[in-house]
């Protein structure tokens, strides 16, 4: 399969403007997501809508396209830069340009979810464990997934899914294993063509999860599982718990 990275950075953002440019550990956010991705991939590019951003990438030899600046999602994203770059591409994969502690593994598990020829998509769980407690798996910023037998999501929710009747919810984390959702993706190339021309579903403005638009229109997404987090950043205070991280993890990459 021939395969490319695509890392969506946009410049704007309400709680942190000009994050893809912060330094972290010495190179930038950016430059570390890059870092992290690079030669695994037949192709890594930056998808960004600023001018100043694709400068920045290019200075430390990376490659960078210019899409538009009005996309409403990185997935909207990742399908102009795919068309820009051309070339004839079987797998996509969606890099958060926040997430500078994205492993090599985690790609990899993601690519071997298309030895499946019946995957569409590809995406990444976490599974849950006691000790993480309720609270954890109750948060609604941890999107949850269920599975079925073939480990194809069979619906994701902001809501604890499963209910497990019958008991308390503090129980509930030791009678099932809960996944957590990690916002990593992969898709053939037609599809994310395809599935960036839908129109927005009833499931996907609930519960403000564009992933809920393909399930509803009977795309397939295959879920590898990971034991590491990703870490995001979508603030300062982000960026200065990312900085002791690194200071005591190194990057992480394997």
């Amino acid at each position: 399969m021939k395969t490319i990275g695509i890392i969506p950075a946009r410049y704007a953002s309400t709680r942190f403007p000009a994050k893809p440019l912060a330094m972290l550990g010495g190179k930038m956010v950016v430059q570390r997501v890059y870092g992290q991705v690079a030669g695994l991939l037949d192709r890594t590019v930056v998808a960004t809508d600023d001018e100043r951003i694709a400068e920045a990438v290019r200075s430390f030899g990376g490659e960078a396209v210019m899409t538009s600046p009005s996309h409403r999602s990185g997935t909207d994203r990742c399908r102009e830069a795919l068309d820009l770059c051309g070339g004839d591409y079987d797998i996509v994969i969606n890099i958060q340009g926040d997430e500078p502690f994205v492993r090599r593994s985690q790609l990899s598990a993601l690519l071997s979810c298309f030895d499946d020829t019946a995957t569409d998509i590809a995406t990444l769980v976490k599974p849950m464990t006691e000790a993480d407690g309720w609270e954890a798996i109750a948060n609604p910023n941890s999107p949850k997934v269920v599975v079925d037998a073939t480990m194809h999501a069979l619906y994701f929710s902001r809501s604890v899914i499963p209910y497990v009747r019958g008991h308390e919810h503090g129980e509930w984390p030791g009678l099932h294993t809960y996944y957590k959702h990690i916002g990593l993706y992969a898709y053939r190339a037609e599809v994310l063509r395809r599935i960036t021309a839908l129109p927005q579903s009833r499931l996907e403005l609930a519960e403000s999860l564009e992933q809920l638009r393909w399930l509803e229109n009977g795309y397939k997404i295959k879920v590898a599982t990971t034991e590491t987090e990703t870490i995001g950043i979508d603030t300062p205070d982000d960026l200065a718990r990312a900085e002791e991280y690194l200071k005591t993890h190194g990057d992480g990459n394997d």
